[in-house]
């Protein structure tokens, strides 16, 4: 199998931030490295990996590149990770891009007619293709060709190009902006759900056998317990762990070690870092539960709106820490409570 530019995945979205889903070059060659390379290795996901499984079996059995694949679900839950899995198990190889960097027509033609017979063309964020190169898309997924157009005005012509058959695999994090035309053109969906605190475990335990490291089991809980359910995270928090346990502790990877590391990097017990934490207080503390607005919220933390509704606000609604009403954001009880604060008489009502 042809592996992949791990420089070309473009899955950055926080760089330095220990839970965030960014990392510089050489922490993304260390999570290449714990990459699952078969189905079998694959943890969690269970239904996906079964439906997934299913899928591959049946086009090796009838000797074609089986069905285009899209991978749904939140950042570091594993769809660069199936989409090199899928190249595997076809036993061809992976060509990668993502959407935002195919942004006219042309250059996804040039991919696609640089593809060869069964080979299998990942596209990362596939919900940020341009329009055009979207349109050029379908045709070439539903029936293997491009119409090249040659001239311009009304001499313009297309002549039609044929494609050998392949397989594209899309992954999105938002599968509700990807056009209906286009997911149509899918012959499997799969979405990818956040992982349990045991799956993440056996994600530790996995990697740090990789890592060459003895990672005891309480510290392994530790670890998976703050990891936000993600698998990315888990790895990343590992490797933190592991780098105080050398510098700073015996070498062991106990839940001494664990405890020390993760306080230098400031993830809590619930797996809240600095920007989640200061979002909270600020919410609690400046605007007194709220509601208050993306923007205010924002400048109050010194963040930009983007940054805080991305990265931020999707652990802490889930964690159910804030809310969103049509006025804006509210603190939770459980937030007031996390932080050691008494909320005010007056939050009772912001749900009502």
């Amino acid at each position: 199998m042809g592996e992949p530019d791990v420089d070309a995945l473009g899955i950055d979205l926080a760089p330095g931030r220990a839970t965030g889903a960014g990392a510089d070059e050489l922490e993304r060659a260390a999570e290449a490295a714990l990459r699952p390379r078969s189905l079998d290795e694959f943890v969690g996901q269970r239904v996906v990996r079964d439906q997934l499984s299913l899928v591959l079996d049946a086009a090796v059995g009838r000797g074609a590149p089986p069905d285009h694949v899209l991978l749904s679900g939140p950042p570091g839950l594993g769809k660069t990770t199936l989409a090199m899995i899928i190249a595997a198990e076809l036993a061809t190889s992976l060509r990668v891009t993502s959407g935002p960097a195919i942004q006219h027509a042309g250059d996804l033609a040039a991919v696609l007619s640089s593809l060869d017979e069964g080979e299998v063309l990942f596209i990362d964020e596939i919900h940020r293709l341009a329009r055009p190169a979207e349109e050029l898309l379908y045709v070439a997924m539903e029936d293997f060709r491009v119409d090249i157009i040659v001239g311009k005005g009304a001499g313009a012509s297309a002549i039609p190009l044929s494609l050998p058959r392949f397989t594209v695999v899309g992954a999105t994090t938002r599968a509700g902006l990807l056009p209906a035309p286009l997911r149509d053109r899918f012959g499997f969906t799969g979405h990818l759900d956040f992982y349990s605190a045991e799956e993440l475990e056996r994600v530790l335990v996995r990697s740090a056998r990789l890592l060459g490291a003895d990672l005891a089991p309480d510290a392994a809980v530790e670890i998976a317990g703050r990891s936000r359910g993600t698998p990315r995270i888990a790895n990343r928090l590992l490797r933190r762990v592991r780098d105080w346990a050398q510098v700073r502790g015996d070498g062991s990877l106990d839940l001494q070690a664990a405890h020390a590391a993760l306080d230098v990097y400031q993830v809590d017990a619930l797996g809240l870092d600095r920007l989640d934490r200061a979002v909270l207080t600020a919410l609690c503390t400046r605007f007194g539960g709220g509601p208050v607005g993306l923007t205010t919220l924002a400048v109050t933390v010194g963040e930009e709106p983007e940054t805080v509704e991305t990265v931020a606000e999707p652990y802490l609604v889930r964690e159910g820490l804030v809310g969103r009403t049509p006025r804006g954001r509210v603190a939770t009880p459980a937030a007031w409570q996390h932080l050691g604060l008494t909320p005010p008489a007056e939050a009772s009502t912001l749900f009502s």
